[in-house]
């Protein structure tokens, strides 16, 4: 640890330029540990322009550096600034860096990319290193298609990182589903640094639901459709809606969350034919959604880490629908799951029936569900990470009412 303190301090890296994924990972993340822990406070670096409509325990606070998104074409660009790339990453370097000096954490978590966005992360890395602060990657079960990851890898020069920087790499998921590395040779040196963990098991606590909202998850079950941002869910909503135009006999209502990164004409068109149907209803965004999951009869997604995450721990029958660009993440993760029995998958592509999705959205909730697929630590990933972190402190944690004093032993 870089200073000797009662409190421990993690700070968090995410680099968010669009979606939800990597800072609801995160979030969770960091509630568990605080849960488990009172003796430690956690700050998220973040670049998600909605950060501040999630609530955050106490004792997690974040710094939101300023945001960019990703172009069609693979570029970056400011989301809000008026000023140019190059500008923005320096800019964004610069706050991470001065946020970890002056934050001193004792230890650092960085999300996914070794690097952080464009490298924006590695002189804070580099000067950490320095001060002997335990270095951490975390990374979800799936990155890309091996082939696909090994080339941008290599682009971006992050295997030497794993090897130099990082102390610790955490996969957030089981090599029994999914091995995110497999397609990159790596050393003894790094392959003894990997650790997986489990999936990260999501709960929920009640919360004020708006009574429109509450008349609806309250009435009779409902399946639960979800886009995640939204950013890329058109094509998802657009199926499901055709289902029910196509089958109004449907047994099950759907509820759909369109995502805050939904193109709001495209949010406008759905709202529109949702008008037009009795047994659908339509939000655009929840930052309590593991309440929506957790009231479901069935769950239909696009299938990012989380949602898979939030299927399992709520035991809910799935309907995967992935994506295949910008990255086959979602394909592989569903394809795996589907083989093992977890959740049941259908492709995305020119022929998308509404019969077949109709078939498909009737039978959801009479599917089985992930707990009748018995794989042991499967969702152990919160519980191992809190393990880690208290071998790390090396000091029992203490209990919340404060009254027991633990004593060394001699």
């Amino acid at each position: 640890m870089p200073q000797s303190r009662d409190h421990t301090r993690l700070l968090i890296y995410s680099h968010d330029s669009f979606g939800l994924g990597h800072l609801r990972r995160c979030r969770a993340i960091a509630h568990s540990l605080v849960d488990h822990r009172k003796d430690l406070s956690v700050l998220i670096l973040s670049g998600s322009p909605i950060i501040s409509s999630f609530g955050f325990r106490t004792r997690v606070d974040f710094v939101r550096i300023p945001g960019v998104i990703k172009l069609t074409r693979g570029d970056y660009t400011s989301l809000s600034l008026d000023i140019g790339i190059d500008e923005m990453l320096k800019l964004r370097a610069s706050i991470i860096q001065h946020t970890a000096e002056a934050f001193v954490p004792d230890i650092f978590l960085v999300d996914k990319e070794p690097l952080g966005l464009r490298g924006e992360v590695k002189d804070t890395l580099t000067m950490l290193k320095a001060r002997g602060t335990p270095l951490v990657l975390g990374l979800r079960d799936v990155m890309d298609d091996p082939i696909m990851l090994a080339e941008e890898w290599e682009r971006k020069n992050a295997v030497p990182a794993l090897a130099d920087l990082y102390d610790h790499i955490w996969v957030y998921g089981l090599p029994e589903v999914c091995e995110p590395l497999a397609g990159i040779p790596l050393s003894k040196k790094i392959q003894d640094k990997i650790k997986y963990t489990g999936y990260l098991r999501r709960t929920f606590s009640p919360a004020i639901t708006p009574p429109s909202l509450a008349t609806i998850i309250e009435s009779e079950p409902y399946l639960l459709v979800t886009t995640g941002g939204g950013g890329d869910g058109a094509s998802l909503i657009d199926w499901v809606l055709r289902a029910y135009e196509h089958d109004p006999g449907i047994t099950h209502p759907a509820l759909l969350v369109l995502g805050p990164f939904m193109r709001s004409n495209l949010q406008a068109e759905f709202m529109e034919r949702v008008n037009r149907l009795d047994k659908i209803h339509a939000i655009t965004f929840d930052a309590n959604v593991e309440s929506l999951m957790a009231n479901a009869a069935g769950v239909v997604a696009m299938g990012g880490y989380n949602t898979f995450c939030e299927i399992l721990s709520f035991d809910k029958p799935g309907l995967i629908i992935p994506r295949t660009v910008p990255r086959l993440e979602q394909f592989i993760r569903a394809s795996r799951a589907e083989e093992l029995g977890l959740i049941r998958m259908l492709e995305d592509g020119p022929d998308r029936s509404a019969k077949e999705m109709a078939k498909a959205l009737r039978e959801l909730p009479h599917q089985a569900k992930p707990s009748e697929i018995h794989i042991p630590g499967l969702l152990d990933g919160l519980s191992t990470i809190n393990g880690l972190i208290d071998t790390w402190i090396n000091v029992p944690a203490k209990p919340s009412t404060r009254l027991t004093v633990i004593g060394k032993s001699s």
